[in-house]
């Protein structure tokens, strides 16, 4: 099935589970993870601003969603991703995989959340107190996709 959706709404994470998982009888494993804004090292964040491309974001989660299908013989997936304003605290995203076991949903999960993290485009800028700055990719981040570089190229 795979639903990918790109939304300034914020989500009710109680109604996507339901949703989700709804029509699941042949699955063993469920795994979610929601992302939420949280406070820089500073701690004088107000806000976040994330930013994309509709078009290219879309095709781009697309196809990550595609590959952990494939490459985890998923049952169903699941990407949602915010834009606009957003709160300390508000919800930025949520992936849910679907499996026969759980070290598959498991792992499905952990390579959409990092392609999210390093590679997905969506630009965000930090708005504290005093100003606001670009966020930059972080190494350790990038450093997390190279556990996945079976999936990436094929």
């Amino acid at each position: 099935m795979m639903l990918v959706r790109v939304q300034s709404e914020a989500f009710d994470f109680t109604t996507e589970v339901a949703g989700f998982t709804k029509d699941l009888c042949d699955c063993g494993a469920v795994v979610t993870f929601t992302g939420i804004v949280r406070n820089n090292h500073a701690g004088d964040l107000l806000a976040m601003e994330i930013e994309h491309y509709p078009a290219m974001t879309c095709a781009a989660l697309e196809s990550i969603a595609a590959k952990a299908m494939a490459k985890w013989s998923l049952i169903d997936c699941m990407i949602l991703h915010r834009f606009g304003r957003l709160e300390l605290g508000a919800p930025i995203m949520m992936v849910a995989t679907a499996a026969g076991h759980r070290a598959a949903a498991f792992s499905a999960a952990n390579f959409m959340m990092d392609y999210l993290k390093s590679c997905a485009p969506f630009w965000k800028k930090e708005i504290t107190r005093s100003q606001s700055n670009w966020v930059l990719a972080k190494e350790i981040d990038q450093e997390a996709l190279t556990r996945w570089s079976m999936v990436r190229d094929q």
